[in-house]
């Protein structure tokens, strides 16, 4: 009789339901954080938020900076153009632990379905138009999908974005 008053008791904890939440271990991460770096935004504002940036370079009255965005115990760069006293342009290099699943969802849940897709080997490539801007976003699978890139930059083209500045270094010279 004794034992079944200390076995009862532990059966009964032992087969209650856990009301844990599982997140991934990414996701308290907001798409509001990379607003701060859309086109158009104070940078004295970035530098009281992310401190002083590496400046990086400067051609033609086009600044480029580096910051960086602490999430959890990684930090990742987020560079910024700022043309006339405004950020131009950003170009975040994402870390590879995000889950692309949640990351492209959001991006969906703001911007709608993305206006082009493109796929390379094992990388992916999505382009949404919206309220003049255009948001580029990258991601690749290996044996998980993870994000590469997310970059925005207005419509018009008038000054080079990072993006296509980067494409360009990674050409071939020729000889």
């Amino acid at each position: 009789m004794i034992k079944l008053f200390i076995i009862l008791p532990c059966l009964i904890v032992m087969f209650q339901p856990l009301n844990a939440k599982v997140e991934p271990p990414n996701y308290n991460f907001s798409l509001d954080t990379l607003s701060e770096f859309m086109p158009g935004k104070n940078p004295g504002e970035i530098e009281k938020k992310y401190g002083k940036p590496e400046q990086m370079n400067d051609v033609r009255g086009i600044l480029t900076k580096k910051f960086y965005v602490a999430q959890i115990r990684y930090k990742f760069p987020v560079m910024v153009q700022i043309k006339d006293g405004v950020v131009f342009d950003f170009f975040a290099r994402l870390p590879t632990y995000f889950l692309h699943d949640i990351f492209f969802q959001s991006l969906v849940n703001r911007m709608g379905k993305q206006n082009t897709y493109r796929k390379v080997g094992e990388e992916a490539v999505y382009t949404w138009e919206k309220d003049n801007l255009s948001h580029v976003y990258s991601a690749s699978c290996t044996i998980t999908c993870f994000p590469v890139f997310y970059t925005v930059f207005p419509s018009d083209k008038k000054t080079e974005p990072l993006i296509d500045q980067m494409k360009k270094a990674n050409q071939p010279r020729k000889p």
